[in-house]
């Protein structure tokens, strides 16, 4: 098993820094392409919402105040570098435990590529989906290994297509994050920073000549991405990942 040396920050909620979340959004354009249509979606969910994966829960404060917050995740959530949260339900990571039909929505972010058997995951959260229930998901599609040894998949637009399709899911959205030009900037953001904080102290004395050299790229290739993410430049073809939404078949 191969050793992570660049881990994911957990994400706090907006809300408990905007400005430092800001921040974070220019540098972190995974983070960035997730947010944007992220916000406007949950703020048009209601009733009972069930948060899948939940982390440290950062994103219930997006709800709107018709939606009543529910959390779910696995019990090893401390192996993904989350602290277990009073008002979370946690489970085995094999059947959901709530009965059939129990919520009017659902959000899933970037946790989908962390499942063993997403088929059966999948099937999981139709069941527990009331009809017409709308589900709200992302995952990453051109991004690093991550939370190693739980990082099992990475899914084509196609794929998710017919995975969703096939479990009883209808109206079925998928958009591209981002664009090649994210994704370069993305990847050489990651360089940057390895290079500013190597493995071991002894590697400073080539790292850090090459991090002021490489910073700069980073940044002007930052500043690219972001326009990107505005003006109609860059191939869809090699996103950040996907947003997916649908809606459960009545």
């Amino acid at each position: 098993m191969s050793r992570e040396n660049f881990k994911p920050i957990a994400i706090e909620a907006p809300s408990k820094n905007p400005g430092l979340f800001r921040i974070r959004c220019w540098v972190d354009l995974q983070l960035a392409s997730v947010a944007k249509p992220l916000r406007s979606a949950l703020q048009d969910l209601r009733g009972r919402v069930l948060d899948i994966g939940a982390g440290q829960s950062p994103w219930r404060d997006w709800l709107g105040p018709e939606a009543t917050y529910h959390g779910l995740d696995v019990q090893s959530a401390s192996e993904y570098g989350m602290q277990q949260q009073a008002d979370i339900t946690y489970y085995d990571g094999t059947v959901m435990p709530f009965d059939h039909a129990s919520f009017d929505a659902a959000f899933c972010i970037e946790v989908l590529e962390h499942v063993p058997n997403p088929e059966f995951f999948v099937a999981e959260i139709a069941r527990i989906l009331k009809p017409d229930a709308k589900l709200v998901l992302s995952v990453p599609w051109s991004a690093r290994r991550h939370h190693i040894p739980y990082d099992f998949h990475r899914f084509t637009r196609e794929r998710l297509e017919s995975l969703f399709a096939s479990h009883g899911f209808v109206e079925i959205d998928i958009q591209e994050r981002g664009n090649d030009i994210a994704t370069i900037a993305s990847k050489c953001v990651v360089v940057a920073m390895r290079l500013v904080k190597p493995a071991q102290m002894r590697s400073y004395i080539w790292t850090l000549p090459m991090a002021l050299l490489w910073a700069p790229i980073a940044c002007i290739l930052l500043g690219l991405a972001h326009l990107s993410f505005i003006v109609p430049i860059g191939a869809k073809e090699d996103p950040l990942g996907y947003f997916v939404t649908a809606r459960r078949a009545a």
